[in-house]
């Protein structure tokens, strides 16, 4: 399993009228999890785009436990809990000072660029991520 935990501080403009991290901003914070996570894995998501492959978004779990208020210092953790293949998904945590507040799950698809079709995952993010598989 491949495990990575990123922070981010809530700013102002990402809450609502009551104080409260406005719910649709939840998928940003999953985005910066992951781009930071395959980043720790020597890769990045314009590495895999100029080697011709997209990584849409095919699903989102979002579970909302308590909310984060402006200022808050959350932990992003994302866990990669199966080798990737066709999908690849990750289980996000969001804490504050340690307190689970928010979990969700991100599954994304591989493409390639040129065709638009579904492929397996690319080489080049397995070699990377494989070794927390053994």
């Amino acid at each position: 399993m491949y495990q990575h935990e990123t922070q981010i501080r809530v700013r102002y403009g990402e809450t609502d009228q009551m104080g409260i991290v406005y719910y649709g901003n939840y998928c940003l914070y999953y985005e910066v999890a992951r781009v930071e996570a395959i980043r720790d894995l020597g890769l990045t998501y314009k590495d895999l785009e100029e080697a011709g492959y997209q990584m849409p978004v095919v699903r989102v779990e979002s579970k909302y436990i308590q909310g984060a208020q402006y200022d808050d210092l959350l932990t992003i953790s994302s866990s990669v809990r199966e080798l990737p293949d066709r999908f690849i998904v990750f289980d996000v945590e969001i804490t504050r000072e340690k307190t689970s507040i928010h979990l969700g799950k991100v599954t994304l698809c591989f493409r390639d660029s040129a065709t638009g079709k579904r492929v397996r995952a690319p080489e080049m993010l397995l070699e990377k991520i494989r070794p927390y598989f053994h």
